[in-house]
């Protein structure tokens, strides 16, 4: 039999549990009601609809006291409010055979998050006035977390429909059950760390890795000192490492960071200063006149801003040989910088590793000031390879140095066209660092400022 009448629910829908004869007239409740006795047992608060009222729409709408129906709130079942589920009013309207518009059960389970329908236990996240009331399922919570699961299935399980949770943020608890339900992660600035701390809670590490990737994307020299506390708190060490990574390449800029201040742990509380040396710093720093202090007040090196880099050649040629002779140019610079690496070509005949031996050498004195032996891999193409020293070098305004590069391997490609003033304009702040490049005479393989090896100097300002 067709079921008709206006219950709401699609028309023309089989019905195997309703009684035969024509449908109840609209408006007659009882007789709706009635027409589910044959079919199954009455449904528990909620069910209303998936069961009784799934062959009959009338008779679903009659049954929840629904518009249309006729019936009122006393034909909903024992302990449900007017038109809705038991308990309250549902955040939102029941909808009729609602599974059957969520075809996958990614969508049935999304659409039960933060919902009254079919939910058996309540949350009260927060404290004071900004706390909510939460529903949830217990199923769903438990098959997505290990805590929960002890919670409510555990030797010591918790019988209880309300459970407190006053140390959770209710935005960071909706962000883990919106997760649990569906897989989507909704984190941002404001709430990233307090979903941190409920991902870790509640053992979730899939939302406490979206947690840690987020902060990677948006540490900056600015909250690097906020986020390494953070770290250390919730045992994030490569977030840590990143932190220092940071700090220690920006540290002008993150030692005058408002989160500066607020560091958990500092020179004073390390050990690495005796208590005359705490003492004397302090003085130094809040008295006058400062008082002499027997430490060195030049400024170590500080890698500011982003990394750059210049090419002293406008054209690759191949080929270069190497015979254990040092490739070496000469340059000085306008301003203070700090020399990372250089750029330097790689083989003519495909991929291929390279040995080799970096250096910068003060010209005058002929003191090595930073070398590093290392090696690099290369894919055959013409571009320059990156070679680093260990740690940044120094490089006064105007003063000689001599690049050194000292290479074990297949024939390369070279640079031609060289040219004997590189400018290099901050495309931020349109400051200019000048390269001048002259020929490094004596033990040289051959490169000038013309042509040869040594293209790029990666340098920080």
């Amino acid at each position: 039999m067709a079921a008709g009448g206006s219950g709401g629910g699609p028309g023309g829908l089989s019905s195997s549990s309703s009684s035969s004869g024509p449908p109840p007239p609209p408006g007659n409740g009882a007789a709706a009601a009635a027409a589910c006795t044959n079919g199954p047992p009455a449904s528990p608060p909620g069910l209303t609809y998936n069961q009784c009222g799934a062959g009959n729409p009338a008779a679903a709408a009659a049954a929840a006291g629904g518009p249309g129906s006729g019936g009122s709130a006393a034909a909903a079942p024992a302990g449900a409010a007017p038109g809705g589920a038991a308990g309250g009013p549902l955040q939102r309207e029941p909808v009729y055979n609602w599974q059957a518009t969520k075809p996958t059960v990614q969508e049935r389970f999304a659409f039960l998050f933060n919902n009254e329908v079919l939910s058996d236990v309540h949350f009260l996240v927060g404290k004071g006035r900004g706390s909510q009331r939460i529903p949830a399922h217990r199923f769903v919570l438990a098959v997505g977390s290990a805590v929960f699961d002890a919670m409510f299935n555990g030797g010591m399980a918790t019988t209880s429909t309300e459970i407190e949770l006053p140390d959770v943020e209710p935005a960071a608890f909706l962000a883990l059950l919106k997760f649990l339900y569906s897989d989507e992660v909704q984190i941002g600035p404001e709430t990233v760390m307090t979903t941190l701390y409920t991902a870790k809670k509640y053992a979730v590490p899939a939302l406490e890795a979206h947690c840690v990737e987020f902060l990677k994307k948006n540490l900056r020299a600015d909250n690097a000192f906020m986020l390494l506390t953070q770290a250390r708190l919730f045992d994030e060490p490569q977030l840590a490492s990143l932190c220092l990574e940071n700090i220690d390449k920006n540290t002008s800029d993150a030692i005058n960071a408002e989160g500066f201040t607020d560091i958990d742990l500092g020179p004073a509380q390390s050990g690495i200063l005796t208590d005359r040396e705490v003492v004397s710093l302090f003085l130094h720093f809040t008295v006058n006149p400062k008082p002499r202090v027997e430490f060195i007040d030049r400024p170590r090196c500080c890698l500011r801003g982003k990394e750059c880099s210049i090419n002293r050649f406008q054209q690759v040629e191949s080929r270069w040989g190497y015979s254990g002779t040092s490739d070496r140019i000469r340059f000085s610079v306008n301003k203070r910088i700090f020399v990372v690496g250089f750029g330097l070509y790689g083989s003519i005949h495909g991929p291929t590793d390279y040995q080799v031996n970096i250096q910068i050498i003060h010209t005058d004195s002929n003191t090595v000031l930073g070398q590093n032996d290392t090696g690099f891999s290369c894919d055959g193409s013409s571009s320059t390879f990156r070679v680093m020293f260990k740690e940044p070098v120094e490089i006064l305004p105007n003063v000689s140095y001599t690049a050194c590069a000292t290479l074990k391997g297949p024939d390369s490609h070279y640079g031609t066209k060289g040219l004997r003033k590189v400018i290099h304009e901050s495309p931020t702040t349109g400051a200019k660092t000048c390269f001048t490049f002259c020929y490094a005479a004596g033990n040289n393989n051959g490169t000038s400022v013309e042509d040869g090896q040594i293209p790029e100097i990666i340098f920080y300002t």
